[in-house]
């Protein structure tokens, strides 16, 4: 790391983070967010920390790194689980679904994608829902379950 990310708040490397996301600059993204995230579980903020993993996750899979964003991603849904936030455990199984999705993991992506639909569902959520049910869609239709497909864009 160098210095210039150690004198930065985890606040901060948010910032950047999501504004080096924003300009497609992924990997750096996901390196700022690591910092990020690390600076803000030092501060005992464990579930900020578990959401800028999630942040890291998607700018990982959007440098075709599916592996890597499904080992960061893993362990925050937990995390969420635990503490009974439905949003962020929705949104972390949403990017698990798509690490594991970009890993050809498809049975496990479709049931992520189904769970977090039903939680976003329930707390009418319905743009990040339409999100997840497209891709949810999308995936069904690539593994030959275009009858399901049709039914969750209906829905």
């Amino acid at each position: 790391m160098n210095n210039d990310v150690d004198t930065k708040t985890p606040q901060q490397l948010e910032t950047e983070g999501g504004d080096l996301y924003r300009q497609g600059d992924y990997v750096e993204a996901a390196n700022i967010f690591a910092a990020a995230e690390e600076g803000f579980e030092a501060m005992g903020d464990v579930l900020k920390s578990a959401e800028l993993a999630n942040n890291r996750s998607v700018a990982l899979l959007q440098s075709n790194q599916g592996q890597a964003a499904f080992d960061v991603v893993k362990n925050t849904i937990d995390v969420f689980r635990q503490v009974g936030d439905e949003r962020r455990l929705a949104m972390a199984l949403g990017n698990r679904a798509a690490a594991l999705e970009a890993l050809k993991e498809f049975e496990q992506a479709i049931s992520d994608y189904e769970e977090s639909a039903t939680i976003l569902k329930k707390l009418g959520e319905n743009d990040l829902r339409l999100d997840v049910m497209k891709a949810l869609s999308g995936l069904q239709l690539r593994t030959g379950r275009s009858m399901e497909a049709l039914v969750t864009m209906q829905t």
